[in-house]
């Protein structure tokens, strides 16, 4: 059985990658998934994982550390200080609120225009013979189906990934620090990236398939519920 090791090497680091952890990873920033096609290669987690260190890695030192906390409030400053005469006036606090609100109201904008797309193709899925209305059958039918749905838990998938995938980002990152230093070399990320991943090629294939994901996800939760029932019972 060929097990599934990652080497990050310096011409990695050049990949485009993603920014949580791909077994509960949602869609957001570019997942680690690059051809959409279900399955996660080799090649896919190094550019994933080796994105992932870059961008945590604020300072570029090869180091993930306290150095890179403070360099990113350092850029945070950096774009309130629009000018960079090294304060920020009034002036620049009211036009970085007004930008994130215009951002805000982008997002907002572009979430309402998903979300009437999505009524419109509920409503053509519900519509099973494109009569122009939903009859009693097809309601039943759709009621069935979320039902199905429900029961294999794929209709809250997505909000618990998205919180998922910060607890396991978190998690592996204590991890990862295994000379308990408090900074993770890139040496000591790759172990740990490599080993997580590992553990979700069940089947030693050198891929990660949607089952095995999904495998992955269901443990998590398991391993979360038997800690919260552990520190009640304490």
């Amino acid at each position: 059985m060929r097990k599934l090791t990652l080497t990050l090497t310096a011409a990695a680091v050049a990949l485009a990658g993603g920014a949580t952890f791909v077994a509960a990873q949602p869609a957001e920033r570019t997942a680690p998934d690059a051809d959409r096609d279900g399955t996660l290669t080799q090649a896919e987690f190094a550019a994933h994982g080796a994105a992932m260190f870059a961008r945590i890695d604020a300072n570029g030192d090869g180091t993930i550390d306290a150095a890179d906390r403070e360099a990113r409030k350092g850029e945070r400053f950096a774009r309130l200080d629009a000018d960079s005469d090294g304060e920020v006036s009034q002036a620049e606090m009211t036009a970085n609120r007004e930008a994130r609100q215009a951002r805000m109201a982008e997002r907002r904008e572009a979430r309402a225009a998903k979300m009437a797309e999505r009524r419109e193709a509920r409503f053509a899925a519900l519509d099973a013979d494109d009569s122009g209305g939903v009859s009693q059958a097809e309601m039943t039918a759709a009621r069935e189906a979320r039902a199905e749905r429900r029961a294999s838990g794929e209709g809250r998938k997505a909000m618990r990934g998205k919180r998922g995938g910060r607890r396991i980002m978190h998690g592996m990152m204590r991890q990862a620090d295994t000379n308990g230093d408090g900074a993770i070399t890139r040496t000591e990320f790759d172990t740990a990236h490599a080993a997580h991943v590992e553990r979700m090629d069940t089947n030693g294939d050198g891929a990660v398939s949607s089952e095995e994901r999904r495998a992955a996800r269901q443990a998590m939760r398991t391993a979360m519920a038997e800690r919260r029932a552990a520190r009640t019972a304490q």
